[in-house]
């Protein structure tokens, strides 16, 4: 998909493995051919499994301050404010008893089985956990608090981590208590996000896109995990990164360069004409 001249393109990105490599590195480049489509009058959304207080830190470093971000995996969207002291308004938020998830993994979790921690997203601030995560893999207000705490009220995600076991050990576990139908592959870690029944990036996108009066076939996506699946399928141009899984590129319309590569910037760049 080329440019369409004056009508403005939807373009949504994936921040880690996509934006960001996995050591949370923003490429000059990338940066760059990201600035040329804000410039041209196209519309890019973040389209995160980020929660919101750690997606406006590379919102920032793209220098974005107007438009919309899909956050917690679809879970929530916001507008991009300057004038508010947190950077945004949320626009919605998608919220779910967190309750009969959280009773199955401690009920029916293996025994002798690594013990995972639990995380419920508090929205705009951060996380309860039910036991500290490792370090650097989770942003905002961070509080260990009572399991039953944990599930006293909805929230728009629980995050399961397993530290001690690799991704192919917790996935076999997940589908062992019967949890495999909500996981999500972040990264290469042993990490599982539950969202509420049926959102996802790509229903949240396509309720956006509504709202901004785009066209089905103006939308352009570009992500490399199992929660972008959706996202890429949605699209009219959906685009998996050279480091994405099989599963993933199977599901794209094509397969750019990786991250380290810097493959989203060949992407963008196919859109407004330039050779960076």
């Amino acid at each position: 998909m080329e440019s369409t001249g004056s009508r403005p393109l939807m373009i949504c990105l994936d921040i880690d493995g996509t934006t960001i490599t996995h050591d949370q590195v923003l490429s000059p480049r990338v940066r760059d051919a990201v600035r040329r489509v804000v410039d041209a009058g196209h519309h890019v959304v973040m389209s995160t499994g980020r929660a919101v207080v750690a997606t406006m830190p590379i919102v920032r470093q793209l220098g974005i301050t107007t438009g919309r971000a899909v956050c917690s995996n679809g879970a929530v969207t916001v507008a991009l404010d300057p004038s508010r002291e947190e950077g945004f308004e949320v626009l919605e938020a998608v919220t779910f008893d967190p309750r009969p998830a959280l009773t199955v993994i401690r009920e029916r979790w293996p025994d002798g089985s690594p013990v995972p921690v639990v995380a419920v997203e508090e929205l705009g601030v951060g996380f309860k956990l039910s036991a500290p995560f490792p370090d650097g893999e989770l942003d905002g207000r961070l509080r260990v608090v009572p399991w039953e705490e944990l599930m006293a009220e909805p929230v728009t995600r629980v995050t399961i981590r397993s530290p001690e076991s690799t991704s192919a050990e917790f996935d076999e576990l997940i589908d062992q208590i019967g949890l495999h139908e909500v996981s999500y592959a972040v990264g290469w870690s042993a990490w599982l996000d539950i969202n509420p029944e049926g959102v996802s990036k790509g229903s949240a996108l396509e309720q956006l896109r509504r709202q901004l009066g785009v066209q089905p076939g103006d939308t352009v996506a570009v992500g490399d995990q199992r929660n972008d699946l959706e996202m890429l399928r949605w699209a009219a141009r959906g685009v998996a990164m050279g480091n994405a899984p099989d599963e993933v590129k199977a599901a794209a319309d094509e397969v750019t360069g990786d991250v380290l590569e810097d493959g989203l910037a060949d992407v963008l760049d196919s859109l407004t004409g330039s050779t960076s």
